[in-house]
């Protein structure tokens, strides 16, 4: 066996494997997107997924040498970024995040818009006790 036979069959196995380990955190991000529990979880599993179709790209342009798909995986990277910012914001402003209970122990900053009282200033959490 040649070193350009091994190389070439060490590329085919590495490619093989990439790819069963993608599928694998495929199946597990979707798995978590699913069950949740809450919808920041359902976000992050969403921003995971684009990561893993980036991997996916990413295996499939080395494996047929077309750099095309080095520029797809750019453009979902971003449009990746810009969901998982949006999310985060919707988060923010509207979104049930499963722990609106827990809020309620958290007095760390007195403006806190879950609240609804407060004048803005930043407190230490000990101090108003």
């Amino acid at each position: 066996m040649s070193y350009e036979d091994f190389a070439g069959l060490f590329l085919d196995v590495c490619l093989d494997v990439a790819l069963t380990l993608l599928g694998v955190a495929f199946l597990l991000t979707v798995i978590r997107i699913i069950k949740g529990p809450t919808l920041p979880d359902r976000v992050l599993g969403l921003d995971m997924l684009t990561s893993v179709a980036i991997g996916f790209i990413a295996v499939i342009a080395i494996d047929t040498g077309y750099t095309l798909y080095v520029d797809l995986g750019i453009a979902l990277g971003l449009v990746g970024f810009l969901a998982t910012v949006a999310f985060a914001r919707f988060i923010l402003a509207r979104g049930k995040t499963g722990d609106d209970s827990d809020r309620q122990d958290l007095q760390a900053i007195d403006d806190d818009p879950y609240s609804g009282r407060g004048s803005g200033n930043i407190v230490d959490a000990g101090e108003g006790r």
